[in-house]
């Protein structure tokens, strides 16, 4: 991994995708705000190791993550939703992320693994050393490696 910041895709909006990697998972997400690239960054993380197309929620879980550089916050948000897995049997099928006057308010809308067909494996921690998050021309974009 070169550890670069992915350029966001032409025709604004967001999105993500997870590539393959030895023994963990590269994770690149981008949307027009903050938020939204964080968002996508979480869907990019599930969508690594679960099909969670036909899942429906049975909660949602409020998370406050307080205002810290925007690496941070990524690493912060991804290893709560690791912790989430492996703690609790959750796995994010929707997420909502809103900027507060000190931090981040974050939704996340909830299943229970046992209930989603697992398509890979499931990741153990957020790598720093390729962690990079921040705005560009196109919007924002961020790239993490996951160990699985």
């Amino acid at each position: 991994m070169n550890g670069e910041v992915p350029v966001p895709r032409s025709g604004g909006g967001g999105g993500h995708r997870a590539l393959p990697h030895t023994a963990d998972v590269r994770i690149e997400a981008w949307g027009d705000s903050r938020e939204q690239c964080l968002g996508e960054a979480v869907l990019a993380l599930v969508e690594s190791f679960a099909d969670v197309s036909a899942a429906h929620a049975d909660a949602v879980r409020r998370v406050r993550l307080e205002e810290v550089g925007d690496d941070d916050l990524l690493a912060d948000l991804l290893d709560e939703v690791v912790f989430r897995v492996d703690e609790f049997g959750e796995v994010p099928v929707d997420v909502e992320v809103e900027t507060t006057d000190d931090g981040l308010d974050v939704r996340l809308a909830v299943a229970a693994l046992r209930g989603v067909p697992i398509t890979g494996a499931v990741p153990s921690a957020v790598s720093w050393h390729v962690l990079r998050m921040g705005p560009g021309p196109h919007g924002w974009s961020c790239a993490v490696a996951v160990d699985v």
